[in-house]
Order: structure tokens, then sequence, then C-alpha cells
């Protein structure tokens, strides 16, 4: 009997070893828990939708600028990357108030009328905050129209 038990021992305290060092990532946590709990990590915008499957889809970090876009229909498919610039990074973060991104509303999707979706996707360290033609709130969108607008002007 003593036999059987040390075999399951041996076969579980390597099991249950693995799974405690997968699911451990210090340097993630780190990072964070280290960062100031309003600042922006990265900004996301994309138009998305229309008759031939028309996209547009754009991402911005610190040090990274990224955009892809083309066309279902034609199967087109363009990609751009650029390294981004501490002053384009202030710029494009200057125009949100991380305070009241939370009171943005969202609206339906209007892909399935052949419509085009504007979603914007922005991260914290705190919360990931996501909008879908949010144009309609005539209270909030304005920081998010500055946004695009800054976006716009940085891309080819």
């Amino acid at each position: 009997m003593s036999a059987i038990k040390n075999i399951g021992l041996k076969l579980s305290a390597p099991v249950l070893l693995l799974l405690i060092f997968f699911s451990c990532d210090y340097k993630k946590s780190e990072n964070i828990f280290s960062k100031k709990p309003n600042e922006i990590i990265s900004i996301k915008y994309s138009e998305i939708g229309g008759e031939l499957g028309n996209y547009k889809i754009v991402e911005v970090t610190k040090d990274s600028i990224h955009m892809e876009t083309g066309s279902t229909h034609t199967k087109a498919h363009k990609e751009w990357k650029s390294k981004n610039t501490p002053q384009i990074w202030n710029r494009l973060t200057s125009t949100l108030d991380v305070r009241t991104l939370d009171k943005i509303k969202s609206s339906p999707s209007q892909q399935s009328v052949d419509g085009i979706d504007e979603t914007f996707q922005i991260r914290t360290p705190k919360k990931y905050h996501a909008y879908v033609n949010a144009y309609v709130d005539t209270i909030y969108y304005k920081q998010l129209q500055k946004l695009k607008d800054q976006i716009l002007n940085i891309l080819p």
C-alpha cells in the first residue's frame, strides 16, 4: 500500500509544480502595478464594414504604430508599421481624459445593414475601454473625435 501512495505523490507533485510554474508571470504583474492607473498603454482605432468589407485597423503604443487596411471583396490587404515618437504619443494621449472614458456610450453595430462600424479600444493598467459607434454620444465623443483626427494625421 505504501508504494502506491508514493507513486501517487511522485506523479502529482511534478504536475502541481508545473501548474504553479506556468501560472506565475512576475514580469507582467510587475509592469501592471508599477504604472500609473490613468496612464494609457495602447490605443486601437478601426473602421470595419460596408458593402465590400473594407477595413482599416490602427494600433498605437508608446513605441509603435501599426496599420492594416484592405477589402475582403477584392482580397486586398496592406500593412504599414512605424516607430512612434514620444511627441506623437503625447499628442495622441493628451486628447483623452481617462476619468470620463467610462461615461462614453456605444451604439449598435451598423455592419448588419452594410454600414461601417467605428471602434475605439483604449487600454490603461486598470481597465480596458471599448466603444462601437460612439459618435452618437454628443457629450463625450468629442475627445474620441480629436483622437481619431490625430491618428489619421499620423498615417501615410
